[in-house]
């Protein structure tokens, strides 16, 4: 995870002053408790939630939970409220990490918009997301379709599958503003968020990777959307 994200290696070092960490869709902690092992800080403040309630519990329970060092809330990221314990401007980085492509498309500016909110004057979001073609959208059969490149799986939750223009230009704000200069209809959702969120686009790109069980002689052809965006 540092090694993907430089940013997070500088974050636990020990004479790197108070840092605040929110991780989104935190799941069972499996990001959250490795920053906490390789921490050095002992200003760092991990936040991390997820949308279930028994993810949060799982987090918890964990022997490595520490409140010194760590709180688990539930928190809906395309939600109208700001984490508990969390208030504007408070955060250095939000870690995104296989959450975005959950979210409905009309929910991309109210998350967006509550990342923005969160970070501090050249905080970041460190970001990591399904790309268009990956393994996991080939093998989707009829009737999971829900709209183009957005899918459901059989257990309810969604996945979008996203292109590197596109993740760009919702991002940086420009996906937003296009639609209000065509004179679109904002979405229920989209209507409570007056204000367009504006990121620098500070890295991003696409990993493609092919992966081969040599035991089932399969070759898995996996696509993945990496990026950085630094609040303005």
């Amino acid at each position: 995870m540092q090694q993907e994200f430089p940013i997070l290696g500088k974050v636990t070092e020990e004479d790197a002053g108070p840092v605040t960490i929110l991780e989104v869709g935190a799941g069972a902690g499996n990001t959250a408790f490795p920053i906490l092992a390789n921490n050095n800080n002992p200003k760092l403040k991990v936040h991390a939630c997820d949308f279930s309630k028994k993810a949060v519990e799982v987090m918890r329970t964990h022997e490595a939970y520490n409140t010194d060092y760590m709180q688990a809330d539930v928190w809906d990221a395309a939600g109208d409220e700001l984490p508990p314990g969390l208030e504007e401007g408070s955060v250095d980085v939000v870690i995104m990490i296989f959450i975005f492509s959950a979210l409905n498309p009309r929910q991309w500016k109210q998350a967006v918009h509550n990342a923005y909110r969160l970070l501090k004057p050249g905080g970041e979001v460190c970001f990591r997301d399904y790309g268009r073609g990956d393994l996991a959208q080939v093998r989707f059969k009829k009737g999971r379709y829900l709209e183009d490149n957005f899918y459901i799986r059989g257990d309810g939750t969604r996945v979008y599958f996203f292109e590197k223009d596109e993740l760009a230009a919702i991002w940086s704000g420009d996906a937003f503003k296009n639609n209000e200069a065509n004179g679109e209809t904002p979405s229920a959702d989209e209507a409570s968020v007056t204000q367009i969120a504006y990121f620098e686009i500070e890295d991003l790109g696409v990993d493609r990777r092919l992966l081969v069980n040599r035991q089932k002689k399969l070759k898995m052809y996996r696509c993945w959307m990496q990026g950085r965006f630094r609040k303005k």
